[in-house]
């Protein structure tokens, strides 16, 4: 065999990885009792298999409100997020609109 050079690759500096798409959703706070945390509910239409008419499904979502600034009643936007407790994978965006 002949003696062959390796050549050293200089290592590439790493692109930044861009983040995907992270999801957005809009529903009612249900429940604001405990410390930094929010349930919402979040509901969507989907049509049913057989009768084709759409019918309402609703799904619950723990969210994480840092300054407890949702109150029960309220319109909010969440995003989603890495997870911060057993139940929340979301964080509060914003308040779309109050309770009245």
């Amino acid at each position: 065999m002949a003696d062959e050079t390796k050549e050293k690759k200089s290592p590439t500096p790493a692109a930044p990885k861009e983040r995907g798409a992270r999801a957005v959703r809009v529903g009612e706070v249900t429940s604001s009792g405990m410390d930094k945390t929010i349930v919402l509910k979040v509901t969507r239409t989907v049509p049913h298999p057989v009768y084709s008419r759409f019918v309402k499904k609703s799904s619950k979502l723990h969210a994480h409100d840092e300054e407890n600034t949702a109150n029960v009643g309220d319109t909010v936007r969440v995003i989603s997020t890495r997870p911060l407790s057993k139940q929340k994978r979301w964080r509060l965006l914003e308040v779309i609109e109050r309770a009245k």
